[in-house]
C-alpha cells in the first residue's frame, strides 16, 4: 500500500469514490514482485499499480471490487495450476498471498484512509505503514517519520481498530525501539520479539510480514473475537539511496542518466567548476563543485551516507582518485567503483597501499568498474556499471547468464539482513554481499 501513496493523492480526496488496495503479503517460488507490492482498484474500475506483471491482475481486480462492495478485508491466494497453466494463477511457478483492503476516502473512522491521507500529505518523507492483517479486525498503524519521537497513546476507532504513531529507527540506530507503539497490537509476552522484528524491517527498508503470538495486551480494543495468531505487514519508505559520481565528463553524464532511472538520488561532484556545470547534467539531483574527498568526508560526518550508498570515481586523475577512494573504502558503503585501464588500476592499488589502505578494504574496490560487456561508448559503459550495481545489490554472480542458472529469477531482499539470496548458478557464486534495501 505504501508504494502507491504518492499516486493515490487524488483518490483520497473527501467525497472520492471508495477503492481497495491489494497488497502482496506472502510470496514463494518464482514470483515477479516482492512482499509489499500493491495495486489499487477504484469502484469505477480504474487501476493504479500492478502485482504480477499481468498473470493475476484480472482476478485481483475482481477481488478488489468485491471488497469495496462488501466493505471488508479478505485474503486471496494465487499459485501454479497443474491442470491448466492458463487458469488464474502464476504460470511462472510461484505463489502469492494477497491481502485486499477497502478504503473509504475522507472517512475518519477508516484507519486505512486516515493512514494513507497522512502519509500522502507527508510527500516523499521517510515513513512506514504497519498493518495488522486480521480479516475480522483490520488495523492500520502509521509512522510519519522514521526518526521522530514517540507519539501519544493509541486510540480505538469506532470499528475497533487501533491507530497510533510508531516511532522507529530509520536508517540510523534508534534511541529506543517501537515497543510502546506496538503495545496493544500483540500480547505483552510476544512484544520484545515482535518489536525486534519490526525494528529490523525499519532499519533495512522494504517490506516484510511479522508474525506475533496470539492475544492482545490489556487495554487494547477487543471486539470479542477468538484469539488467533497475529500477522503484521510492515512497509517502509526510506529516502532514496544515494549514488555519488566523481568526475564531470561524458561517461559521468551517461552514468547519471542510467542511475537516475533506478531511483537513486544522484550527486555529481568535481573540483573543476568549468566542467561541473549543472546544465551539463540535467538529470543529476545535485551538482557540487568541491574536492571529492572533502565532499565525501563532509557527507559522512553529517550522516548522509549509509550502507545503501554507491560511489563511482570516473576522474582518471590520481590527485582526485586516491584521496577519494581511500576515504570511500573506509566507509560502510554498498558499492565503490573506479574507472580506468588495468594499468591505471594497478597504479591506483599501489598508491592506496602506500597510503596505508589494508587489503580487506582494497578487495572492496570494483575496478576497472562495470561488467565485462565489451562496452566502449559512455552509454555502453553506463549499462555495464548499472548491471554490476544491480548484481551487487542482489548478491548475484553477474558473470553467469540466466540461461545457465537454476533457482528463482527474482531475488527478494531479506529485510532482516538487508541482503537478497542468490540463485544457484552453474559456476561458483559471488562471495561478496552488501547490505541493500
Amino acid at each position: 500500500m505504501l508504494t502507491l501513496v504518492d499516486q493515490l493523492a487524488e483518490w483520497l480526496a473527501p467525497g472520492a469514490p471508495p477503492f481497495a488496495v491489494a497488497t502482496v503479503v506472502g510470496a514463494s517460488g518464482s514470483v515477479p514482485r516482492p512482499v509489499g507490492t500493491a495495486m489499487a482498484v477504484r469502484a469505477d474500475g480504474a487501476v493504479i499499480g500492478s502485482l504480477s506483471g499481468g498473470c493475476v491482475e484480472g482476478a485481483v481486480h475482481a477481488a478488489a471490487l468485491d471488497a469495496i462492495a462488501v466493505g471488508e478485508c479478505h485474503r486471496e491466494s494465487f499459485g501454479w495450476s497443474d491442470d491448466d497453466a492458463f487458469a488464474v494463477g502464476l504460470t511462472c511457478g510461484g505463489s502469492l498471498e494477497v491481502h485486499v483492503q477497502p478504503v473509504r476516502p475522507g472517512d475518519d473512522g477508516d484507519p486505512a484512509a486516515v493512514a494513507l491521507a497522512r502519509l500522502a500529505a507527508g510527500g516523499g518523507a521517510p515513513a512506514a505503514l504497519v498493518r495488522r492483517l486480521d480479516v475480522a479486525r483490520p488495523t492500520a498503524v502509521v509512522l510519519g517519520d522514521l526518526s521522530g519521537p514517540g507519539a501519544p497513546e493509541p486510540a480505538c476507532g469506532p470499528d475497533n481498530s487501533d491507530r497510533r504513531e510508531l516511532s522507529g529507527p530509520g536508517a540510523s540506530e534508534p534511541a529506543r525501539g517501537p515497543d510502546n507503539s506496538l503495545r496493544g497490537l500483540v500480547d505483552d509476552g510476544a512484544l520484545p520479539a515482535v518489536s525486534a522484528q519490526v525494528a529490523a524491517v525499519l532499519r533495512a527498508g522494504g517490506a516484510a510480514t511479522v508474525h506475533a503470538a496470539p492475544g492482545v495486551a490489556d487495554g487494547a480494543c477487543d471486539d470479542g473475537a477468538p484469539e488467533e495468531p497475529v500477522t503484521l505487514l510492515v512497509e517502509t519508505r526510506l529516502a532514496p539511496p544515494r549514488f555519488v559520481v566523481v568526475g564531470a565528463n561524458d561517461f559521468a553524464g551517461a552514468l547519471v542518466r542510467a542511475v537516475h532511472l533506478l531511483g537513486y538520488h544522484v550527486t555529481l561532484v568535481d573540483a573543476r567548476e568549468v566542467f561541473a556545470a549543472p546544465r551539463r547534467f540535467p538529470q543529476a539531483d545535485e551538482v557540487v563543485v568541491d574536492w571529492p574527498d572533502r565532499y565525501l568526508a563532509g557527507e559522512a560526518a553529517a550522516g548522509r551516507l549509509d550502507s545503501r550508498t554507491a560511489v563511482a570515481v570516473l576522474t582518471h586523475d590520481v590527485k582526485f582518485d586516491v584521496p577519494t577512494l581511500r576515504l570511500a573504502l573506509g566507509l560502510p558503503l554498498a558499492y565503490v567503483g573506479a574507472m580506468g585501464s588495468r594499468r591505471s588500476h594497478a597504479q591506483r592499488l599501489q598508491a592506496l597501499r602506500d597510503e596505508g589502505v589494508p587489503p580487506d578494504r582494497l578487495a572492496r574496490l570494483r575496478s576497472p568498474i562495470g561488467l565485462d560487456l565489451g562496452a566502449v561508448t559512455p552509454e555502453e559503459v553506463a549499462v555495464s556499471v548499472v548491471a554490476e550495481l544491480v548484481a551487487v545489490r542482489y548478491g548475484r554472480d553477474a558473470a553467469v547468464p540466466l540461461s545457465r542458472t537454476d533457482g528463482p529469477l527474482h531475488a527478494a531482499p531479506d529485510p532482516t539482513l538487508g541482503t537478497a539470496p542468490s540463485a544457484t548458478p552453474s559456476t561458483t557464486p559471488s562471495k561478496e554481499r552488501s547490505r541493500w534495501t
